[in-house]
């Protein structure tokens, strides 16, 4: 059993404090919640880092995606993008580096203040030379070497087995396996006729997350890569799995948090995150977008913001920025930094709705500050203030903005009100 749900259960809420004071709760409740397993605790000894809370009654975080590529490897140019990422909002990196001295890459990662995702079948793939000559061994050896580096989750496609992929011929998709990791898993099954690995030996996979500690992240091997597939068979399937398989870690005292779709109808979303919930046990959710349309290259920041918003004001707790270059490239430092701060404000947009008491006072005060022409408590207020500070002040000092100038709404009215009073 994870250390934290121990304590939890003991009464030793001494690590919860500054958290829960932080996500504006008690240490009781978010104590009670661990315990349920309706929300995780990201904290490895390991390594000094800022401890956090993803699940009921704190904040929507967010997760940025950084790594290397077979196409470009520059593990200097990643960090420098980690960095500025965690400047800019972002409350979990994950590295994905596919290409380069990938324990090296993760060593520098694992040095910045903040936890630190992995999907471990990458490395694993790399190891094998390719994924036919993958195996059961050199997956769960990964595994064990990325935990003792001191990762604090990992995504795992557990739920990628044999009868979803009998659903995925059933009910066949135009964009197939879109998730990296559940194409890996779904060439194993083909190529040699047998259960994922780590859906069929998933006790074992429990126990070496158990004994380091380990989020297990339940992987979405079978999202969505296309509007036009959003309500095929596959996806409904492994959140099956995902279900039983989430239940199972809580049985046995693993934090877990469950991965959700990625491309799908904005009508969709609220349906597809409540049912997630309730088929896992309400266990915290991570989301992908979800990207509300396919036709949009460039603006994929966009409409995963959009997508995300929706879903985590229906409940989503975690959501995975997607950036500008989505579908295109590797992004740039250029990309990590809007797609972040879009993320940062769908994150935003369901803490409004989840919890609109304790986000309330901040809106006031930019009503406030706006009424007031009071620039500087505006730029004080907002999300990113120096970015709408430099955007004010392009045109040359002025009382009001540009656009209006001298027909101010806010003065004529308050002019008005004035010489009437």
């Amino acid at each position: 059993m994870h250390s934290i749900i121990r304590n939890c259960q003991s009464g030793d809420l001494s690590v919860l404090k500054k958290t829960a004071e932080a996500e504006h709760t008690t240490a009781e409740k978010l104590a009670g919640n661990i315990i349920q397993g309706r929300t995780i605790f990201l904290k490895n000894e390991s390594r000094p880092y800022v401890p956090c809370a993803i699940g009921e009654e704190t904040s929507v975080k967010i997760n940025v995606n950084v790594g290397t590529s077979g196409v470009t490897c520059n593990p200097d140019y990643e960090i420098e993008k980690a960095k500025a990422a965690i400047n800019n909002g972002a409350d979990a990196v994950m590295d994905l580096s596919t290409g380069g001295n990938l324990t090296a890459i993760r060593k520098e990662i694992l040095k910045l203040n903040i936890p630190v995702g992995t999907v471990p079948i990458y490395e694993a793939v790399r190891r094998a030379g390719n994924v036919v000559d993958l195996t059961a061994d050199i997956l769960f050896d990964t595994i064990r070497d990325q935990a003792k580096q001191g990762v604090d989750f990992m995504t795992l496609h557990c739920g990628v087995n044999l009868d979803v992929l009998d659903s995925l011929k059933l009910d066949p998709r135009v964009m197939g396996v879109v998730s990296r990791g559940g194409s890996f898993h779904t060439a194993m099954m083909l190529s040699t006729g047998e259960e994922n690995p780590l859906y069929k030996e998933y006790d074992y996979l429990l126990e070496i997350l158990d004994e380091y500690e380990i989020t297990l992240s339940l992987g979405d091997g079978m999202r969505p890569g296309a509007y036009v597939d959003s309500v095929k068979l596959a996806k409904s399937q492994e959140y099956l799995n995902l279900g039983k398989l989430a239940r199972r870690a809580h049985e046995k005292g693993v934090q877990r948090m469950i991965e959700g779709p990625g491309h799908m109808d904005y009508n969709e979303i609220a349906y597809n995150v409540k049912m997630i919930k309730e088929i896992t046990g309400f266990a915290p959710l991570y989301l992908l977008g979800p990207l509300v349309t396919d036709i949009a290259p460039g603006y994929d920041h966009i409409t995963g913001a959009i997508g995300g918003a929706a879903a985590a004001s229906a409940g989503a707790d975690f959501l995975c920025m997607v950036s500008p270059s989505e579908h295109l490239a590797l992004p740039n430092l250029e990309d990590i930094v809007e797609g972040t701060r879009t993320a940062k404000i769908a994150a935003h947009v369901g803490d409004l709705c989840r919890r609109k008491e304790i986000e309330l006072p901040r809106q006031e005060k930019m009503a406030h500050a706006r009424k007031d022409l009071d620039w500087d408590g505006q730029f004080k207020t907002a999300l990113f203030g120096e970015h709408a500070k430099k955007i004010h002040e392009r045109d040359g000092e002025c009382e009001t903005c540009s656009m209006c100038g001298d027909l101010c709404a806010i003065k004529i009215v308050e002019n008005a009100l004035d010489k009437k009073i």
